[in-house]
């Protein structure tokens, strides 16, 4: 006889369901307020260094990091394409790069910039441009002023290695990897990294900007940066109209030019949307395969040192793209 008490749910299958249930509401909250708690995060402990005289360095470091930490962690447990979690024989290419970054790159060229904007400009020009940034205005328009110079000579800098071969070739590192993760945001070339540093700051450095308003500039964009290349289902809503959320970027590293050179902002959209160069779908948002566009010659494959040094051998830009 068919018994109907078998079909009642139990304890156990009622408690797991909870648990699926409750995973699933996390990963959706997750996923829609990830990105603006980060901006929240930034934002706030930066007003708040500001406000009591912290170190506005440290307060955009360290919030920054936990954001970068979080999205990795993130990763394991909602991850957006599961064939992005495999390593592809990238992995010591991108911790090579992040560390070579971090630990001298960067550092040089924070404290070396100046010199050569100096020797450039001259001291009584860099005293007609200390007039010309608007000081005198609430800091938060100081800081969005900043924020669309920035972006706006970091989009041309990006949208000329894409143009011209021999930045192409530098700029092709980054772009070497077939999967989009937490760490491959910081896989770069060190001579691509200092043209877009130099492109990106060098011009605030000119009109005077206020050291506080650069690093609130900064504060702004760093979330964004930290999770631009996530392997994470966000959804951003609006803010994907506004910057260049994982969900915008991955059309830019599409493995072909018509739907990779889109996206060409640092951090924020609005000089895409001005060139006609932004790409977003709310559905199907979702490039077929990411990498370098083909045919190519570019040693992907290669070690990080081999891969940057490529750059300075006989014919290295020919056919890159």
């Amino acid at each position: 006889m068919f018994d109907v008490g078998r079909l009642q749910p139990t304890a156990e299958s009622k408690r797991v369901l909870r648990i699926s249930r409750g995973g699933t509401v996390i990963k959706t909250s997750l996923a829609r307020f990830f990105l603006p708690m980060a901006l929240a995060l930034n934002a706030g402990v930066f007003l708040a260094a500001r406000q009591f005289g912290v170190s506005l360095e440290l307060a955009i470091v360290i919030p920054s990091a936990l954001i970068l930490a979080a999205a990795g962690f993130a990763e394991r447990n909602m991850t957006y394409r599961p064939d992005w979690k495999t390593g592809q024989g990238d992995l010591r290419t991108d911790i090579t790069s992040a560390a070579l970054l971090f630990g001298v790159v960067d550092p040089l060229l924070k404290w070396l910039l100046p010199v050569p904007v100096l020797a450039l400009a001259g001291a009584q020009a860099m005293e007609i441009g200390a007039a010309v940034f608007p000081a005198d205005l609430p800091f938060a328009t100081q800081v969005l002023v900043a924020t669309l110079l920035a972006e706006f000579t970091s989009y041309w800098s990006h949208r000329l290695h894409h143009r011209l071969p021999a930045l192409w070739w530098l700029h092709a590192l980054h772009h070497g990897s077939q999967r989009l993760y937490w760490l491959n945001n910081f896989r770069i070339h060190p001579l691509n990294h200092a043209i877009n540093y130099i492109l990106g700051f060098a011009p605030l450095l000119l009109i005077g900007t206020p050291p506080d308003v650069v690093l609130g500039y900064l504060a702004l964009t760093y979330p964004v940066l930290m999770t631009q290349h996530a392997n994470l289902p966000l959804r951003s809503g609006w803010l994907n109209y506004v910057f260049s959320t994982n969900e915008v970027h991955r059309w830019h590293h599409a493995d072909n030019a018509r739907d990779g050179d889109r996206n060409f902002g640092r951090a924020l959209v609005l000089w895409d949307m001005v060139f006609g160069t932004y790409r977003y779908h709310a559905k199907g948002n979702d490039p077929a395969a990411v990498g370098l566009y083909r045919p190519t010659t570019y040693p992907a494959r290669s070690s990080f040192a081999k891969q940057v040094w490529s750059m300075f051998l006989p014919g290295c830009c020919k056919a890159a793209q």
